[in-house]
């Protein structure tokens, strides 16, 4: 998100992690691209044969001044990123995730990695993970987003496209429970993001690949050393959301992203993960243990100094939104988060008419994104819109 520029500076944890990483390895042709990228405060790199290297500033696509990249200097420039297990998987996958660290004028920057094949040639998507991370003031996050992280048990969900901020915002959750509260926080990705630096939290961070085989081990060592809040990353399939929601159960805060486009259709999503003789269990579940649904979208802002800002629709699980979701009435959720506006929910209409209030973004932006259009109007002339009856 927008603000993170500003303040591009790293941690002493930071520089420990990295600094062993950095030593091990010689300077690879590839670093002078990932430079370019941080310098133009660009937030991913994309390479494809027969094109120059694109950046992606704040929200467009760009390219290099430099010539296409063509088969063989791909090839030269990309296989020496990828360590034994990257490539192994990559070779047997056709793809790989991995962290990438790159050191730009005394900071080391962290990169997370897809290594991919396309018409069978090689290619890259590196997404800048940013060092510093920004408060929810300086993310422009509602005030509501901090309610979410007095809980001492259930699931959070970020819901959103890719590059629509998700691990941003969990980043900015995770660092203000970790300035108020003595917890142990415990994270399983696949790779690492961001790297905390403890405040009064006691903070691990485990790597799949790197520091545990595989994300089914991962959970079930969780669960055996003590946390009291776990980062589950993706949920991507059964067996990651049945795990996540089990730790929830038996007494952790978890906090996890879904790829979804609204708070209400993120029931659907996790349903979809299911057969439909589960589908009951699942709701039950759901309604018991989820505390809040977060989705978001980022939109370029008109706001000087400032890229990015997202728009976020809040879901909590107030009895209201547990009875819709436990009764399958989920084309109602909608208007029962319009209503919860006292208990700390909202839309995404009433999320993009507080940004045009403020000032951080324009109009045709906020109409080339609204879901309802008509209730965006009627909002900016301050005409509240009518609810039907919900029950």
């Amino acid at each position: 998100m927008a603000t993170a520029e500003s303040d591009p500076r790293t941690d002493p944890t930071m520089d420990r992690l990295v600094g062993n990483l950095l030593k091990e390895r010689v300077e690879l042709e590839v670093d002078k691209i990932f430079r370019a990228l941080v310098k133009l405060k660009g937030s991913d790199l994309h390479m494809k044969v027969g094109q120059p290297p694109i950046v992606r500033v704040n929200g467009t696509l760009k390219p290099l001044n430099r010539p296409p990249v063509e088969n063989e200097e791909m090839v030269r420039l990309l296989v020496p990123m990828m360590d034994e297990r990257a490539r192994k998987i990559f070779e047997e996958d056709g793809g790989a995730d991995f962290a990438y660290v790159v050191e730009v004028d005394g900071v080391n920057w962290r990169f997370r990695v897809n290594m991919l094949k396309q018409l069978g040639k090689i290619g890259l998507v590196a997404r800048r993970v940013n060092n510093y991370i920004p408060p929810f003031q300086g993310l422009f996050l509602p005030g509501s987003i901090e309610h979410l992280c007095h809980y001492d048990q259930g699931m959070i969900l970020l819901a959103g496209v890719t590059g629509s901020g998700k691990s941003t915002t969990i980043g900015s959750m995770l660092n203000y429970i970790n300035s108020i509260y003595s917890k142990h926080i415990l994270t399983l990705e696949d790779p690492i993001e961001f790297v905390f630096t403890e405040d009064k939290c006691l903070i691990n961070q485990r790597e799949v690949g790197q520091d545990v085989r595989n994300f089914e081990i991962g959970m079930k060592h969780a669960v055996r050393e003590d946390p009291d809040i776990i980062l589950v990353g993706e949920m991507r399939d059964q067996e990651t959301f049945m795990t996540a929601i089990h730790a929830a159960e038996t007494g952790h805060l978890v906090f996890g992203t879904i790829h979804a486009s609204s708070a209400p259709t993120t029931i659907g999503r996790i349903l979809d993960l299911f057969p439909e003789e589960m589908h009951g269990a699942i709701r039950s579940a759901i309604t018991f243990n989820m505390k809040g649904i977060v989705a978001q979208k980022l939109l370029p802002s008109i706001k000087p100094g400032v890229g990015r800002v997202p728009t976020c629709e809040i879901m909590t699980f107030t009895p209201m939104i547990q009875k819709l979701v436990l009764e399958g009435k989920d084309s109602k959720l909608p208007d029962a988060i319009r209503i919860g506006a006292a208990e700390g929910m909202q839309d995404f209409t009433m999320s993009l008419k507080g940004l045009i209030d403020s000032e951080l973004i324009d109009r045709p932006t906020a109409f080339a994104v609204a879901p309802n259009k008509d209730a965006l109007k009627m909002a900016l002339k301050g005409i509240e819109v009518s609810q039907p009856g919900i029950i």
